[in-house]
């Protein structure tokens, strides 16, 4: 997992509120069993037309917000299914950042898990922001996750709140495994001493 970095980025706009997880990566692309390659059917059924042309009508195909790193999103984002192929395909599709006002838990929780930043603001701020983005479609959010601060041309910007343990993982590219891999010399030393105390549990079948 890449650490997360201070950056300045282009800011998409999604309004809709209520964005389930079947429709950030729908059910039939769920055929792989690693993290990449989902970015490509990121809000399929809305992105893309019946023969498989970009639909013009869908925000994130406008070419202003080619590019962004930042999806600035409505009330209830990441509801529905527990599926962690979301995150994987939001990540894959370049956004590291998302904006709302309130998140499903397991979608909240798996964005951490996978570098993706999810910060929570207030209806005001939410609003502000928005009207920001369409006010003028392109404009540049600097997010820094080291002081906790979204920086917005417009003065829409604000601190926010976030776990200490979680800040500290991302801010040192650590997930999971990552976490794992720091005490591996301790995992070594209890396996061997296990092997010695219990040699038969170790036998091959």
């Amino acid at each position: 997992m890449e650490p997360y970095k201070k950056h300045e980025s282009i800011a998409a706009l999604m309004n809709r509120s209520n964005v389930d997880t079947d429709q950030i990566i729908p059910k039939q692309f769920l055929k792989r069993v690693e993290r990449s390659g989902f970015g490509a059917h990121l809000f399929h059924d809305w992105r893309f037309n019946d023969d498989g042309s970009d639909n013009p009508e869908f925000e994130l195909n406008k070419p202003v917000f080619k590019g962004a790193k930042i999806l600035v999103v409505g009330d209830n984002f990441g509801c529905g299914s527990s599926r962690e192929h979301a995150p994987w395909a939001i990540a894959d599709y370049g956004f590291n950042t998302i904006i709302s006002t309130s998140y499903a838990d397991i979608f909240y929780n798996n964005c951490f898990k996978n570098g993706i930043l999810p910060i929570k603001v207030n209806d005001q701020q939410l609003s502000g922001l928005m009207a920001e983005i369409s006010a003028n479609e392109g404009v540049q959010f600097v997010v820094d996750l080291e002081n906790q601060q979204v920086i917005t041309p417009a003065g829409n910007g604000f601190t926010f709140d976030i776990d200490p343990f979680r800040k500290g993982n991302l801010l040192s590219g650590l997930d999971d495994i990552g976490l794992t891999l720091k005490h591996v010399d301790k995992i070594s030393t209890y396996e061997e001493k296990h092997k010695k105390a219990f040699p038969w549990l170790w036998k091959s079948v």
